[in-house]
């Protein structure tokens, strides 16, 4: 019988055994030692019997599902295998439309909302092989917030229930964190992958703008917006973005755009590189918390015992980054949502309304000004890191906060660690990087110059061969 490991509580016994990953499945799969059906009964179950507690899916397609999964265990039992997706369990966040299911963008305005055609990255799953399992819940709007008001009361924390989950893919981090699918697809404005990635302890990259298509996902800001994999760990990440990404006529942001090096394949081999740690968006005044900072120099400890060449990075003030970020997200958010929010206010949570009204309040003038802060911050950002191949800096600054006491405004009160990388479009990835004194999750984040997708993906991948993090899962309630 299966076990499940959580800090301090020993092991018990459970009905079903966590998922493999997506790479222990995948040649497994294709060899017909494992089976489709058999991995998606196996998602079906752990959704009956843990997700009404964890409340990670909106929308759950069994029926889709089991069907997709015996056309994947025929089609490669005639030898038609279309690689490492095919026959895989995945679940998409609910701001990403999929044809014939609904996506409602976890809003009651769109409550009814049927799509008739995928979101591209969804069509590029497919044809991968992947099986879609269902819908994931998200912050209203991508912007929402844990609202206890809206739409679907938000997702719950597998570590510890009573504390935030992260946002907006807060779904996605705990559907993949409790081993109800293998890999998701969620989006990332702000740090909206990554986040939900560090608070569950999950894997999540945030490819460089324009690797991935937007088309078909509910937009936010434009500018800003990325859709990213999350999976358990770095290796399925990367799998997983291999298969999404790529040009697409539909989304101009796209064209032209080739990673260096091979993503599906990065390594995981840090000797001779050059990895700056960033201190300074962690190490100061209402910044990260001690536990964070005393966590982060022990990262950068373990990958220069793993042969990396480690030097200091001073990148300009997080807050810059932050206010930049904010203003031009909350501008372009207002813009895309504005007719709704005016039309059927009612229909739209407390939360969501007021961190989108804020944006009525942007004037042209604010808006030119943070895009001019962008270029400097990016020019600046070069030139700090002319030394290294890329950065590791904390993923999140401080423990989440008990759900119930969330504010609205809380992201305005502290800067955001992950929104330098969303306002200017470099490939990060949250990984996670042990367990603090109340057996939360911890996290970093490694970053690189655009393109360079491969690299932060290489980085990750040997950091989590080296470290013991991947061996422990969150205890479940039954």
């Amino acid at each position: 019988m299966a076990v499940e490991r959580g800090r301090g509580l020993g092991a018990r016994p459970v009905s079903e055994p966590f998922p493999p990953t997506i790479a222990q499945a995948a040649p497994e799969i294709r060899a017909g030692r494992l089976s489709p059906v058999a991995l998606v009964e196996l998602c079906l179950a752990r959704i009956a019997r843990h997700d009404g507690h964890l409340r990670s899916f909106l929308l759950v397609a069994a029926d889709e599902a089991r069907a997709a999964a015996r056309q994947a265990e025929a089609e490669i039992a005639r030898g038609r295998w279309r690689g490492p997706l095919h026959g895989i369990p995945v679940a998409i966040k609910d701001a990403i439309d999929t044809a014939g299911l609904r996506t409602t963008f976890g809003s009651r305005v769109f409550a009814d909302r049927v799509p008739a055609e995928d979101a591209e990255v969804v069509a590029r799953l497919r044809r991968a092989g992947a099986v879609i399992l269902g819908k994931l819940e998200c912050h209203e709007f991508c912007l929402g917030g844990p609202a206890l008001d809206a739409f679907a009361p938000p997702a719950r924390n597998p570590w510890n229930p009573e504390v935030y989950a992260g946002g907006s893919s807060s779904g996605a981090g705990v559907a993949v964190a409790a081993g109800l699918c293998l890999g998701a697809i969620g989006t990332d404005t702000g740090g909206s992958v990554r986040i939900p990635a560090a608070l569950n302890a999950i894997a999540a990259h945030k490819p460089t703008y324009g690797l991935a298509s937007n088309h078909g996902i509910h937009p936010l800001a434009q500018s800003l917006d990325h859709p990213g994999p999350m999976a358990w760990t770095t290796e399925d990440c990367a799998l997983i973005l291999a298969a999404i990404m790529g040009p697409d006529p539909r989304d101009a942001a796209t064209l032209g755009v080739v990673p260096r090096g091979d993503v599906a394949s990065p390594g995981a081999e840090v000797k001779g590189l050059r990895i700056g740690v960033v201190r300074n968006f962690s190490d100061g005044p209402d910044l990260g918390t001690p536990e964070v900072n005393a966590n982060l120099e022990e990262v950068a400890a373990t990958l220069g015992r793993m042969g990396a060449r480690i030097s200091e990075v001073v990148l300009p003030d997080l807050w810059d980054y932050t206010v930049a970020n904010t203003t031009i997200m909350s501008s372009e958010a207002f813009l895309n949502n504005a007719p709704w929010l005016r039309a059927s206010p009612e229909k739209v949570s407390a939360f969501t309304r007021g961190r989108m009204f804020l944006g009525s309040f942007v004037r042209a003038e604010d808006y030119l000004r943070a895009q001019r802060l962008r270029r400097r911050l990016a020019a600046a950002t070069r030139e700090a890191m002319r030394d290294v191949d890329a950065i590791v800096c904390a993923g999140t600054l401080a423990p989440p906060a008990p759900v119930a006491s969330m504010q609205k405004f809380y992201y305005l009160r502290r800067p955001l660690i992950t929104a330098p990388f969303n306002l200017l479009g470099m490939p990060a990835l949250s990984t996670c990087t042990g367990f603090d004194a109340q057996g939360l999750p911890m996290a970093a984040q490694v970053a690189a110059p655009p393109l360079d997708d491969a690299l932060v993906l290489r980085i990750g991948r040997a950091w989590e061969r080296a470290t013991p993090w991947r061996d422990r899962r969150p205890v479940l309630p039954a």
